[in-house]
């Protein structure tokens, strides 16, 4: 395998993690930002206010994405076979 071969592999497989990480960092983002600004608006500071909602959403998007990352995730692992098989 040549540099410019791994690097390609490489650049790869940070690009399926940004892919695959995407869904639920984006809605722990605007999440975590309503609740901000729920608690900035109405003066409640309550700390378990800021974690529950996060963990239903995140949860509730990684059991919707599940398969478009899995499959994202497969087809990684495909790109990187047919990388071992040829060669």
């Amino acid at each position: 395998m040549t540099g410019a071969e791994t690097l390609d592999v490489a650049r790869d497989a940070i690009w399926t993690i940004v892919v695959v990480s995407s869904p639920p960092l984006i809605v722990g983002l605007v999440v975590g930002v309503i609740v901000s600004l729920f608690q900035a608006l109405t003066q409640i500071q309550e700390q378990t206010l800021t974690y529950v909602p996060k963990i239903i959403a995140i949860f509730i998007t990684l059991l919707l994405a599940l398969p478009f990352m899995a499959d994202s995730m497969h087809a990684h692992m495909m790109r990187i076979s047919s990388r071992i098989i040829g060669g």
